[in-house]
């Protein structure tokens, strides 16, 4: 299961990120957003999102932060490590293993989703972020403001993949229609 997804296609998911240069051989420090973050490389070939470059990685240690250290095949030194920095892995989505019950899912698989509230539209889910304080969804309104709501169960109790939505238990100020205090201004 991904603990990240952003800019996914139906077809491929992005399980990490080559996060930069570690030495001066060529070794790259990775991200990765895959529960068990070695299992980055088990999964299959890792590619960009379109599936037209393919980067052989694999593992070699532990980096700083959390982050692994890997060697990319045909990468040989510290400048070509840096060009890939920011560079996003995916994989074919076909390739992952279908999830356990209907209370587990791929993250991935909320984007897009409507959030509700009290029979009404908040927005869709554009992104699903991990900033290291627990899990964010960042959600689009149809003012095309952007809301970061927290994804835990006291927010969204329900996640209806089928349904393609999300219900949510929506923070004071946050309802549809805002808050008197936003309203009146500064």
């Amino acid at each position: 299961m991904t603990k990240k997804s952003q800019k996914i296609n139906s077809d491929r998911i992005c399980l990490g990120v080559l996060a930069g240069a570690h030495g001066v051989r060529g070794l790259v420090r990775v991200r990765s957003f895959t529960q068990i973050p070695a299992d980055l490389v088990t999964y299959g070939p890792l590619g960009d999102a379109g599936g037209d470059r393919v980067f052989e990685l694999s593992l070699t240690g532990q980096g700083p932060k959390g982050q692994l250290l890997g060697r990319i095949e045909g990468v040989n030194s510290r400048e070509d490590a840096a060009a890939l920095g920011g560079q996003e892995l995916y994989v074919a989505r076909d390739l992952l293993p279908e999830t356990e019950n209907e209370e587990t899912f791929y993250h991935a698989d909320l984007i897009g989703l409507s959030v509700v509230s009290e029979d009404s539209i908040f927005g869709r889910v554009a992104a699903v972020h991990d900033f290291g304080a627990g899990i964010m969804l960042e959600v689009v309104g149809p003012d095309a403001k952007s809301t970061m709501l927290p994804f835990t169960r006291a927010v969204i109790p329900i996640v209806d993949i089928a349904a393609g939505q999300l219900v949510a238990n929506l923070p004071e100020g946050l309802m549809p229609g805002g808050s008197p205090e936003e309203e009146q201004g500064p």
